[in-house]
């Protein structure tokens, strides 16, 4: 592989991933880290912001995910960190406890650190950073520290896909590979599912300047992912989801040679009994259609599960 992978190694000898993370902790004082915009004063512990999140992520849990995309996990499994809590409010989120009721434990900057190295350890194939949006500064202050204590795997940023320009752009060179959500295209559905009427909007800049950082995904000799962009789309009950515009906006905007999970895994979880159009699980035959409106608006490289 080329000397700029992992990407974050070379800004952490020029000191520039260090300056990175002193100018996105700075930013906790009147917060846009996320696409929320909410400007609240994190750095306090008891932050009125909208990811009620302060000055320190909380972590759910960290461990050797298999669960993940053929080509993350490997053999030895993708090394994710979930976090608590989310700047997004998906009335159906199968991660209710983590991301709405916030379960787990605040840590710092080292404890943070100290994850990633022992995910290495463990041999994980990558760093897997879920529901990173509203917690870029505490993310890259540790990177900091993890690489001065040796680390070298991949980043992936695993989110949901409401991410702020100016957080994204503080992470060029840090993340390799990128890994958001399109969850919906419709205004009135981002409103109503999960409280973001720009949702799409958001998610189609977000997702252009992650390509334009990594560019489409790339795979070494064993078939892992080692940079670029994987999108991930959930078929939704009824259509819900806005799958053709979403599909021809990647295949249009993006790049015909974006690789793509369409997932057909949704069930109604968190709130979702009380929104009748999403009270049932999406049928084979959804999901098929899906893959098929993929296909016709350009689409060629998709998850193989």
């Amino acid at each position: 592989m080329p000397d700029l992978y992992p990407a974050y190694r070379n800004l952490f000898a020029t000191g520039e991933l260090a300056e990175r993370a002193g100018k996105a902790v700075d930013c906790l004082a009147d917060c846009a880290v996320c696409a929320r915009q909410c400007h609240a004063d994190r750095r306090s512990d008891e932050p009125k912001s909208y990811c009620r999140t302060g000055r320190r992520a909380s972590v759910s849990s960290f461990f050797p995910h298999h669960g993940e995309e053929n080509c993350l996990r490997g053999r030895r499994g993708s090394g994710t960190i979930f976090f608590s809590h989310c700047n997004l409010r998906c009335v159906f989120c199968q991660n209710y406890d983590l991301s709405w009721l916030g379960e787990g434990r605040e840590v710092d900057a080292h404890q943070l650190a100290a994850m990633m190295l022992q995910l290495e350890a463990h041999g994980c194939h990558n760093i897997n950073f879920v529901t990173p949006s509203h917690v870029v500064p505490q993310i890259l202050e540790a990177l900091v520290i993890a690489a001065g204590g040796g680390l070298r795997l991949p980043i992936v940023y695993n989110t949901g896909g409401y991410d702020s320009l100016e957080s994204l752009r503080l992470l060029d060179g840090v993340v390799d590979i990128y890994m958001p959500d399109f969850k919906f295209w419709d205004a009135a559905v981002g409103r109503r599912m999960a409280n973001a009427a720009n949702y799409g909007e958001v998610a189609c800049h977000a997702v252009q300047e992650m390509h334009r950082q990594v560019g489409d995904l790339v795979f070494d000799e064993h078939g892992l992912a080692r940079r670029g962009l994987l999108v991930r789309h959930l078929v939704m009950p009824g259509g819900l989801a806005g799958t053709r515009q979403v599909m021809r906006f990647l295949a249009r905007e993006i790049s015909p040679d974006t690789f793509v999970n369409i997932m057909p895994q949704y069930r109604p979880e968190g709130q979702a009994s009380r929104y009748p159009e999403i009270d049932r699980a999406v049928t084979m035959a959804e999901w098929r259609e899906a893959l098929d409106v993929a296909r016709e608006e350009g689409l060629r490289r998709f998850d193989a599960r």
